[in-house]
């Protein structure tokens, strides 16, 4: 264990460690994406996407290696072990920092399938991490606001049709679709901007998830709701890097995903609207009580 070190050192060590294992997968990553995208046949990609998932399985695990080594930070973890691996999921956690991300990854790896984001179209360009999440077929989604929206309804048949063709890749292999409802990371101000009812949560956005169910039928087995908890506060990623994140809680079930959810029409039926949001409001007020408890405890 390497946690002894300064904070600077931990921090540039644990970059450096994390820079390295990123460029070693990605070389293989890289090679095999090529060759699917050369050979773009059935047969090709029922062969090859099980190995991509295999190098960014592979590459988490080397994250929490490097983690380990450099950190000493306590994991408060419940209701992950439990999990069935076997399956199709459909992930939701609260939002506060890209180290969720992490987290996420830390807890979840080889213990469900891997987990994909839906990711804003700007992130393809990130050098070499955008390009391995193209590769191992992460949904880009390009993000409208209100205005563009009324302007042009079209926008929103093309944010579906995304969803669509992302979730039809999805279905070749068992895989952890994961969203983050709140849309954007948790901030006092987005919190008092936003008029949130919660406490610890900003308003959760359906749409995202009633496509992803509309897209992927009853193909998805359960819902994980998970919940992330910085008693210490939400660090950036450096701070984290650094070793500054000394405990972490992660508190994860299983929900049922009732039937309907998987044939309603989110975007034209007023009544299946309203019950989907009163539906996902629940989870979300359990979850703000949860997280009020665990951070008195």
């Amino acid at each position: 264990m390497l946690s002894f070190l300064p904070s600077l050192v931990k921090g540039i060590l644990a970059s450096l460690l994390l820079g390295i294992n990123t460029l070693f997968w990605c070389a293989l990553l890289f090679a095999l994406a090529l060759l699917k995208l050369v050979l773009p046949f059935q047969a090709v990609r029922q062969a090859i996407d099980p190995a991509l998932n295999a190098i960014a399985t592979a590459w988490i695990a080397c994250n929490s290696g490097w983690m380990r080594l450099t950190q000493k930070t306590s994991w408060d973890v419940q209701g992950v072990a439990e999990l069935p691996y076997q399956g199709w999921y459909l992930v939701n956690c609260n939002h506060q920092s890209w180290v969720d991300i992490f987290v996420l990854q830390h807890v979840m790896n080889r213990r469900i399938p891997m987990l994909k984001f839906f990711l804003k179209q700007q992130l393809i360009y990130v050098p070499v991490i955008g390009l391995a999440w193209w590769a191992l077929d992460f949904p880009f989604m390009r993000r409208h606001g209100k205005a563009a929206l009324r302007k042009n309804p079209d926008l929103r048949r093309q944010d579906r049709e995304t969803t669509r063709r992302a979730c039809q890749k999805f279905a070749r292999v068992p895989t952890s679709v994961m969203n983050f409802a709140e849309g954007t990371r948790f901030t006092p101000a987005k919190h008092q901007a936003s008029g949130s009812p919660y406490r610890h949560l900003l308003k959760p956005k359906a749409g995202a998830l009633a496509l992803a169910l509309n897209a992927m039928g009853d193909q998805f087995h359960a819902m994980i709701d998970v919940t992330i908890v910085y008693p210490a506060g939400a660090p950036t990623f450096w701070q984290f890097l650094c070793g500054r994140t000394p405990r972490v809680i992660v508190r994860a079930r299983q929900l049922p995903i009732p039937a309907e959810f998987g044939t309603g029409d989110y975007e034209d039926d007023p009544e299946f609207r309203g019950q989907f949001h009163r539906w996902l409001a629940g989870i979300w007020e359990e979850k703000d009580a949860q997280i009020n408890v665990l951070l008195r405890g």
